[in-house]
């Protein structure tokens, strides 16, 4: 077996077995052999150094939320107009605001239910905001059947639209298209034109419209938001969105430098 020095750095054992990626240029050239003695070299100061592991799995994470950040700001401004202006959303608070909050939400999604606390909490104190709701129904069948009901309410009786999703969504226990309809009907609704309404097939349309808006925006779970250039991952409290929202009301950004 050719002899190599046991000095080797860790960087260049990292390269002669691949863990700096495949594209890096070769800093040795080692016979095959010589694989396995370095493969332990490795191994054994990882282990001697597993702080190591950490440091690198973190690093990944920034890497890669640097790189998702990246994407769905340019997907954001890809698709500005159907976030922001679809028919395919209700509306709640000020349709003339000058700030908008655009809210990606499921109606069997516990955190929603947190997150429509802060959004009444945000309305009340602030008469010029904006909540376009965009139903994203991924959690159950019966999440569908709501969006449909919803869906129908926000199309037919759009000024009924917010108490319609507050009564809905504030519920306790799974939702689907029945207790949709009961609250409809405590409303007063036409029962028979909404359900009509609700079965149409291009809401279906409506709701991979907002599916696919979540993918390309890198959102995984509900409730997801965008405000101004940024996408928001989760319920993160009043105190957090009004930052935001007053951020973009003094420079256009939900962070001003």
């Amino acid at each position: 077996m050719k002899r190599f020095s046991l000095k080797l750095s860790l960087s260049a054992a990292l390269l002669a077995v691949g863990f700096l990626g495949a594209t890096a240029p070769p800093a040795l050239a080692l016979d095959p052999a010589d694989k396995p003695a370095i493969e332990k070299i490795v191994r054994d100061y990882l282990l001697a150094n597993p702080e190591l592991i950490v440091e690198v799995q973190q690093a990944l994470q920034t890497k890669q939320e640097a790189e998702a950040k990246i994407r769905a700001t340019a997907a954001l401004t890809q698709n500005k107009d159907v976030i922001f202006s679809s028919k395919n959303q209700g509306v709640i608070g000020n349709d003339k605001g000058d700030v908008t909050v655009v809210e990606f939400f499921d109606y069997n999604c516990g955190f929603c239910q947190r997150a429509m606390n802060d959004m009444n909490v945000l309305l009340k104190g602030d008469a010029n905001l904006k909540f376009v709701m965009k139903e994203l129904p991924i959690l159950s069948a019966g999440s569908v059947e709501a969006s449909r009901i919803s869906t129908a309410v926000y199309r037919l009786y759009p000024d009924q639209y917010e108490r319609f999703h507050n009564d809905l969504l504030g519920l306790d226990g799974p939702k689907d298209g029945a207790r949709a309809l009961e609250i409809a009907g405590l409303m007063g609704f036409d029962m028979g034109k909404l359900e009509a309404e609700a079965a149409k097939e291009d809401i279906l349309d409506a709701f991979r419209e907002a599916n696919d808006l979540a993918t390309a925006l890198g959102m995984n779970g509900t409730p997801s938001y965008v405000i101004g250039d940024e996408v928001i991952f989760g319920a993160l409290g009043v105190d957090v969105l009004r930052g935001k929202i007053e951020n973009v009301r003094k420079c256009g950004k939900t962070v001003c430098s």
